[in-house]
């Protein structure tokens, strides 16, 4: 992993995570890269509050996407199914060291 790519996601309560992405080392677009999970953080939202979706079955779904992404790459799948591995796991460690602060709530 090479560069950090700066996120922040605020969620539909409005606490607020600052995450830095560490970047693949073959990271061709990162603009693009910010984009995409931007847009598909959206959707997933959007798709989760029309019904009240459990998280476990958002994760599971997003599971299987990147699963099925991993598949239809034209090449090796033992090293496309590595790649999805370290990219999840290292996406999964910069979250849990996030700057996460919340909107301030009560009375005064």
């Amino acid at each position: 992993m090479a560069r950090p790519l700066p996120f922040t996601a605020i969620t539909d309560t409005g606490d607020k995570f600052d995450v830095d992405f560490p970047l693949h080392e073959a990271t061709e677009a990162p603009m693009r890269v910010h984009q995409l999970l931007e847009d598909i953080l959206t959707v997933v939202s959007r798709e989760a509050r029309r019904d009240g979706m459990a998280n476990g079955d958002v994760l599971q779904a997003c599971a299987m996407a990147l699963a099925i992404r991993a598949r239809v790459i034209v090449a090796d799948p033992e090293v496309t199914t590595n790649l999805a591995k370290e990219l999840t796991l290292a996406a999964l460690e910069a979250v849990q060291e996030a700057d996460v602060s919340a909107p301030p709530s009560g009375l005064a």
